[in-house]
């Protein structure tokens, strides 16, 4: 799938690149850019559909769509038109004035995530700070005995202080210590934990129906439906993190809602929301927690611009129209179906296209070298952990070839470590 040309060819933008390498970015890149990131792996210049290629020409099926990102791949027409039509109308206005791509888009995620009479929601720009609102609306619902917050081992939830504080790993959380107070995290997917964790000192549970960056681990339903009822007979929140498993990520348009009866007190998105564009947001459940924040005490300078939520729009209309769910649900399970048959693969997790695989060896790194080499963008999650979570247009016929490639990409990684 490499096919080798020059960075304008490979582009069509000619002016910003010229004839330059990924080598002569990367070089650029290390004396312009922080190091937080590492060195990147490509340097890449055009995308469409589920397809990008490099600056030096090299074609690579996205298998990760900028991480649970990308939902209808790149440069999708429809939403294009749309993020351009608005930005050439109006852009932004600050949140002293709505406008009806705000509004509009509002009323659709409580639709679509069935919230009942006297919901909200508030736009924020990325999923870190709709987790910093959720937590700002947990510490709402807190009083001198209620003030404990629940997160789970294996939680990620955003770099931002708030949110990190609700991140387990602490590779991340100890160079920024001390972080905001009252976090406990307890072990995953245990109902006997969180019911000797839970009572009524208890403010809120933050979870993630499916932990994504810990190597795509799904809630089993007792766990939700426990988590639920527990709250609730407690007087704490059930705030539900569906940054990277919303927006029909799935083949839900929310993870939460496979499980009956699970309706929590607060949700968070991003990621998928935009088709790419920044947006996130919180979404509240009920009118008593609607009201927890009152005005003045949040606010956001870009959260809810029109071009944001138009965005935002589009793509939920593209998704639903489309019949997205469906082809969603389809494609992972064809995915997962034949993963589970690839030697060198122990076990399959996920649903929908949010898919995790474990290997039989600490070769997922180098994995995920092979499969760049070979055409692929993959993630690994940990030493033995690839993740897939590809744009949700991705065809049975883009996933075989993927397929038929593993491996060999495995093979070589095997090598690689060897």
């Amino acid at each position: 799938m490499n096919h080798t040309g020059t960075a304008t060819t490979a582009n069509g933008a000619g002016a910003l690149t010229g004839d330059a390498s990924g080598a002569d970015w990367l070089a650029r890149y290390s004396g312009a850019l922080m190091g937080v990131f590492g060195t990147p792996q490509r340097v890449l210049v055009r995308g469409a559909g589920c397809t990008v290629w490099d600056a030096d020409g090299n074609e690579y099926l996205d298998l990760l769509a900028g991480i649970a990102v990308n939902a209808l791949g790149h440069a999708h027409p429809f939403v294009t038109s749309v993020v351009s039509s608005q930005l050439a109308t109006l852009g932004h206005i600050s949140n002293f004035f709505t406008s009806p791509t705000q509004v509009a888009l509002a009323e659709k995620l409580l639709e679509l995530s069935r919230a009942p009479a006297g919901s909200r929601v508030f736009f924020t720009n990325s999923g870190a700070e709709a987790l910093e609102a959720a937590m700002k609306l947990a510490r709402r619902n807190s009083t001198p005995e209620r003030h404990r917050i629940l997160a789970l081992d294996g939680a990620f939830h955003g770099r931002t202080m708030g949110a990190l504080a609700l991140t387990s790993k602490k590779a991340y959380r100890e160079p920024f210590e001390p972080l905001p107070g009252g976090v406990e995290h307890i072990p995953f997917d245990d109902v006997d934990a969180l019911r000797t964790a839970m009572d009524g000192s208890v403010a809120a549970l933050v979870i993630e129906p499916v932990q994504g960056e810990a190597g795509v681990r799904p809630l089993s339903p007792e766990y939700l439906r426990a988590a639920r009822a527990l709250t609730r007979e407690h007087g704490a929140l059930l705030i539900l993190d569906e940054v990277q498993s919303g927006v029909a990520r799935t083949g839900r348009w929310f993870a939460h809602q496979a499980v009956e009866g699970v309706v929590p007190d607060a949700m968070t998105l991003a990621k998928g929301l935009g088709g790419g564009f920044p947006v996130g947001a919180l979404v509240t459940f009920g009118e008593d927690v609607s009201t927890l924040i009152s005005a003045g005490q949040h606010g956001t300078t870009f959260g809810g611009n029109p071009v944001a939520t138009a965005a935002g729009l589009a793509t939920l209309h593209t998704l639903e129209s489309s019949g997205a769910l469906q082809h969603v649900a389809d494609v992972g399970g064809y995915l997962r179906e034949r993963l589970a048959a690839v030697q060198g693969v122990t076990s399959v997790r996920g649903a929908g296209l949010l898919i995790g695989f474990d290997l039989d060896g600490d070769h997922a790194p180098a994995a995920v070298q092979a499969a760049l080499a070979a055409g692929f963008i993959i993630n690994a999650t940990g030493p033995a952990t690839i993740r897939l979570a590809p744009p949700l247009i991705l065809t049975r016929e883009q996933a075989a070839t993927f397929l038929d490639a593993l491996p060999s990409i495995l093979t070589t990684a095997r090598e690689a470590t060897a």
